[in-house]
């Protein structure tokens, strides 16, 4: 039996934050502030003269993966802005691979925001070290709602 799926891998994660959409969306696609919200990126900065998001536009994002206070691995990523409506959505790929969203909804004066990622299965070692021993898509959406969590409590202080 082959278990090869071509189904991509998703997963999102979602909080209301009592601030404005205009407010809510500015932070969220100034990347330069990922560090202080993502337990795994730790900082960006636009690149190739970029200097905010609009289509085309890259960042570079500092990445971390630590268990407790052992670092185990460092990398750096270059992401590029795929598509970007005001205070509707925003949306990135990194390096070609996952491709990260964000959704913005104004309900009752509050913004729901809503994040999520999609990439292609693993397949080989990674399926078995990222899909299977490290379930990388779990790691990935618990880190989006702590990301989601750190920028609620950001805008509604």
């Amino acid at each position: 039996m082959n278990d090869v799926t071509t189904q991509p891998v998703t997963g999102s994660a979602t909080t209301t934050i009592a601030a404005p959409i205009s407010a809510v969306f500015a932070a969220v696609t100034d990347t330069t502030r990922m560090g202080e919200w993502s337990p795994e990126c730790v900082a960006c900065r636009w690149v190739d003269d970029a200097t905010g998001p609009t289509v085309g536009a890259k960042f570079e994002g500092d990445n971390v993966a630590a268990v407790g206070p052992v670092t185990l691995k460092l990398w750096t990523t270059t992401s590029e802005v795929i598509d970007i409506e005001a205070n509707a959505s925003f949306e990135f790929i990194a390096e070609g691979y996952p491709t990260w969203r964000y959704e913005f909804a104004e309900r009752d004066g509050a913004t729901v925001v809503t994040e999520s990622f999609s990439y292609p299965p693993y397949a080989g070692w990674q399926k078995l070290v990222y899909g299977r021993l490290l379930n990388r898509s779990k790691g990935m959406t618990t880190g989006m709602q702590a990301t989601l969590n750190r920028i609620k409590e950001s805008l509604e202080h």
